[in-house]
């Protein structure tokens, strides 16, 4: 009896759409900021690799991936694009997820993809977390102004400093989000749709409060710190207003000069005053909503008073410094050189 003919694999342009439409969204059920993240790493690569192998995309084929293209491409990400490690292995890891999909779906093209996943990811140093004293973040933070953009400035700084919150998660805060009423909290939209919720200064109620009195057309879905057009904020415009809270507060802390402040540093900030206050990690981690301890340690690493004062406690050795006389022996090798 003749065996049924096997079909054949699919193209490559099928492959990269079951690879979001059926992998990534209905079998992972990832996150839409995951799917933008392996999207634009996606898009970045073929479009490398078309104008690479002279051929568009819709044309290529899984042999075409070659470790050398490969290579190409990331060393293209850090020199021409100005890429970080950090974020060159990211670009990375989204296009070994794409091969991995494919190799199950085209057994006849598993050894050039096990060649081309054989890349591997590049090592970097981790750099010091930088963070804000709190005399430099309440001059950051100042007072609230008379126009409409000053105060929410204002509530927009004030709440990165009281959540820790990542800048996607804070322009993603909605209304509805915020409970004023009885344990005053905001729920946060974390990574990986992980829901956390982050009690509130009484400070930060009463502003809160005052900004919706000044905007009663914010209400239910609509996003707690808008722009002037009643969308929610976007990362750049978050950026360029904090650094014209800096600008502004460097003339109070002149040290703020010297240090370069982005949303995400209002987050470590946050971290690193808690633990300062004696606030324990697993706390911090769940605040923050880390998927481990590990990355809080972090923060104490970065924070030199605190191991100042452990050393501190420390007793040291009472050690007297002789001169150093070398023994006859060495003198004479010395000599016969």
């Amino acid at each position: 009896m003749n065996k049924p003919p096997t079909p054949p694999p699919p193209s490559f342009p099928a492959l990269v759409q079951q690879f979001f439409t059926e992998y990534l969204v209905a079998q992972r059920a990832v996150s839409p900021r995951t799917v933008a993240c392996y999207r634009d790493a996606l898009s970045l690569f073929l479009g490398f690799a078309s104008h690479k192998l002279g051929k568009a995309p819709t044309a290529m084929q899984l042999a075409d991936i070659r470790p050398e293209l490969i290579l190409a491409f990331l060393d293209h990400l850090e020199q021409g694009r100005k890429n970080t490690v950090r974020s060159r292995n990211l670009r990375l890891t989204a296009l070994r997820a794409f091969l991995k999909f494919a190799a199950r779906r085209d057994v006849t093209a598993l050894h050039d993809i096990e060649r081309a996943l054989a890349v591997p990811m590049k090592r970097f140093e981790r750099p010091m977390l930088g963070f804000l004293t709190r005399p430099e973040m309440l001059a950051v933070l100042g007072q609230p102004g008379e126009n409409w953009s000053s105060q929410r400035d204002h509530l927009l700084l004030a709440m990165l400093y009281n959540t820790g919150a990542r800048v996607s998660e804070m322009i993603g805060v909605r209304v509805v989000d915020v409970i004023l009423d009885g344990g005053a909290c905001v729920h946060l939209h974390g990574k990986g749709r992980k829901l956390r919720s982050i009690p509130l200064w009484k400070s930060t109620v009463v502003e809160i409060r005052a900004w919706l009195r000044l905007n009663p057309v914010l209400r239910g879905e609509a996003a707690l710190l808008p722009n002037r057009d009643g969308q929610a904020m976007c990362r750049s415009n978050v950026t360029q207003r904090l650094s014209l809270a800096v600008t502004r507060a460097t003339a109070e802390q002149p040290s703020l000069a010297t240090k370069r402040v982005s949303p995400h540093t209002l987050r470590h900030t946050s971290a690193m005053h808690l633990l300062q206050s004696g606030v324990p990690f697993n706390v911090i981690a769940l605040w923050l909503g880390h998927e481990s301890t590990t990355t809080t340690h972090r923060y104490v690493e970065a924070d030199l008073a605190m191991k100042e004062k452990a050393l501190a406690r420390l007793e040291a050795p009472d050690t007297k410094m002789g001169r150093y006389k070398a023994p006859d022996s060495l003198l004479r090798f010395l000599q016969t050189l």
